[in-house]
């Protein structure tokens, strides 16, 4: 059989392949939804369909909010989608960067409170603009609070100077 005895119903999606696509576009908006009005201000998006977006908030029965979710999965299709989905991950890399410097200023913690004046120094060497007197007092109240076996209050304290230091 070759591609001319094809009849033009053949060459379309088949019912189930469109159900998917249409729980995919719905999904895709769910998630859109769910961002913060910062975030969602970023995406390419219609007025119909930010109004759409606007009145699911306001919407609280299960049943209108799943016929909701299909109309707003029904103005995804007129989207564009290259360009909703570009943000999508602009928005992934911004997290990962953020989750990587927010685990590297952990280890820096858990650097500062176990290796003692050598971490001292290197951190201090790695950011001059820190205040070296508060520091090295959390790191002393953090040890003690350790050992006393107390809620980590002063672990937290660092953790906030080491994150205001850095910047983030």
């Amino acid at each position: 059989m070759t591609q001319e005895d094809l009849s033009p119903a053949d060459e379309r999606p088949s019912k189930s392949q469109l159900k998917r696509e249409m729980q995919a576009l719905q999904q895709l908006g769910e998630q859109i939804i769910a961002m913060s009005d910062a975030q969602r201000a970023r995406f390419p998006l219609s007025d119909d369909l930010l109004r759409a977006i606007e009145e699911t908030g306001r919407i609280k029965a299960r049943e209108a909010r799943r016929r909701h979710m299909q109309y707003v999965g029904k103005l995804m299709r007129g989207e564009d989608l290259d360009g909703i989905q570009a943000v999508f991950d602009e928005i992934e890399n911004e997290t990962l960067r953020r989750d990587h410097a927010f685990h590297r200023l952990e280890g820096w913690r858990d650097r500062l409170i176990t290796e003692g004046e050598d971490a001292v120094e290197a951190f201090v060497s790695e950011f001059p603009e820190v205040d070296r007197q508060a520091l090295r007092q959390l790191i002393r109240n953090t040890r003690r609070e350790q050992e006393q076996g107390k809620p980590p209050t002063n672990a937290r304290r660092l953790f906030r100077l080491i994150r205001d230091t850095a910047g983030l």
